[in-house]
């Protein structure tokens, strides 16, 4: 872009320099023809700039055009998943961390973290009994472990040193910041202290309205809610499934894998 209008103001540049010129040239060269193309140079010496501010007229339009185009869909929202964004959400580890022998581990990671029980914890239309009964009801010859472990689910959440700091800059940078989060009520209210949520203009967990992640629902309800304009928002979570329903509402969007990673993306859309 800055290339193409460099040239096209030095050919204007020459044009111009030229059509000064020529009456110069003219004024000098005799012959009967000498006065008639005198005066038709200088002609072309005050018509010509006219004819190029014509020419430009359209480029200056478009150029301008763009950069409000570019202005009206500049990102100032930023969405934020919690688990693997804002903070780890290590299940694997925690479940590693009671030594159960291979077999009782896969069992129990199958009934409890891998199960659709988990996600009507989050979605929090059933009572912790009842999630409970179902995970023992999925591997019942380990009821006794999977008690215990449900007891200490909550440490599988853990604090990630980088989001205080990066929430914090963003904000001061003048962005809106909000979390878009599957989380479920206990588990939210033993590791909130570990979210960064005093630094958020608005919040939408999903224990809370009933709606869970990727269903198009708890995504409405979020623009709804802080009257977000999706065009100008851009939404980070790790898993791609949230992202591909972010995108049917216009949110742009970036899949976190790291720290850096997402730093880099968000820069690539010109938050900085």
């Amino acid at each position: 872009m800055k290339n193409w209008k460099r040239y096209l103001a030095l050919l204007a540049a020459i044009v111009l320099l030229l059509g000064a010129l020529l009456p110069l040239l003219f004024a000098f060269a005799g012959g009967e023809n000498g006065q008639a193309l005198f005066r038709g140079a200088v002609a072309a010496a005050f018509l010509l700039p006219v004819l190029l501010y014509a020419m430009l007229l359209p480029v200056q339009y478009y150029t301008k055009r763009r950069r409000k185009d570019m202005s009206d869909a500049a990102i100032d929202t930023i969405i934020f998943d919690v688990g693997n964004v804002l903070v780890d959400f290590c299940w694997e580890e925690f479940l590693d961390g009671f030594q159960f022998p291979k077999e009782e581990r896969d069992a129990i990671a199958k009934a409890v973290f891998e199960s659709d029980a988990w996600n009507l914890r989050d979605k929090g239309t059933v009572s912790d009994e009842e999630i409970l009964k179902r995970f023992i009801e999925a591997a019942p010859a380990y009821e006794e472990d999977i008690r215990l472990l449900f007891s200490r689910v909550h440490e599988s959440i853990r604090k990630r040193d980088y989001a205080q700091p990066w929430v914090k800059y963003l904000k001061a940078q003048g962005y809106r910041l909000y979390i878009l989060s599957n989380y479920g009520e206990t588990m939210l209210s033993c590791t909130r202290h570990l979210i960064p949520e005093k630094e958020m203009d608005g919040v939408v967990f999903s224990c809370n309205v009933k709606e869970i992640k990727p269903e198009p629902q708890i995504y409405q309800i979020l623009l709804d809610t802080y009257s977000i304009d999706p065009k100008r928002a851009v939404f980070l979570d790790d898993r791609q499934e949230n992202l591909d329903t972010a995108r049917m509402f216009g949110i742009h969007t970036i899949l976190f894998q790291d720290f850096k990673q997402a730093v880099r993306d968000l820069e690539k859309m010109g938050v900085k």
